[in-house]
């Protein structure tokens, strides 16, 4: 593949959402006034607090913590590799 081809080329969205599915898991810092946004379920935290997100490949959120440790420990006792978003 050429230089050209190759940046011309497209991956479907369904292939990149799937890309590192069960294996990645995304560390990702956010305020708590964030946090009922991606988790709806939680009940309203007081304000300013800086969490951790542990997210699946897909953008699923898989735990909420208190630090960047706790949220990478729980990947790894899940066997995900971790990667850092920001």
């Amino acid at each position: 593949m050429t230089r050209e081809e190759f940046k011309s080329s497209k991956i479907p969205s369904e292939a990149l959402q799937s890309l590192g599915a069960g294996h990645i898991a995304y560390v990702k810092p956010m305020t708590s006034e964030d946090v009922n946004s991606l988790f709806p379920e939680t009940p309203k935290l007081e304000a300013g607090l800086k969490l951790w997100v542990l997210l699946h490949a897909d953008g699923t959120p898989i735990l909420l913590a208190d630090s960047r440790e706790a949220a990478v420990a729980n990947a790894a006792e899940q066997e995900l590799e971790t990667v850092s978003l920001h």
